[in-house]
């Protein structure tokens, strides 16, 4: 097994977790919904696991609801700036 991998940056789970809700809600083409991923993540720290329990064993219910609260921010801000640049990008 390689380096790569063995780690995961939990900020992609929650930011893909979240892109579904809202895909559910209104659905969100599938190479937009990859560039909003993109772009949220950006905005986002990094926040690297070797193991999923790591995450749900050290992580503070408060720390994990301002995570969660960045997360909305950061994708809010990802869609606004997608769909502005969207015509940008065809050219």
């Amino acid at each position: 097994m390689n380096f790569e991998s063995q780690i995961s940056n939990f900020y992609e789970k929650m930011v893909a977790d979240d892109l579904k809700k809202r895909s559910d809600k209104d659905p969100i083409d599938d190479e937009m919904m990859v560039d909003i991923a993109c772009v949220a993540l950006n905005q986002l720290p990094s926040r690297y696991y070797r193991y999923s329990v790591d995450m749900a064993f050290y992580l503070e219910t408060q720390e994990y609801q301002k995570m969660q609260a960045a997360v909305i921010k950061a994708v809010d801000f990802a869609i606004k700036f997608v769909e502005t640049h969207k015509t940008n990008r065809a050219e």
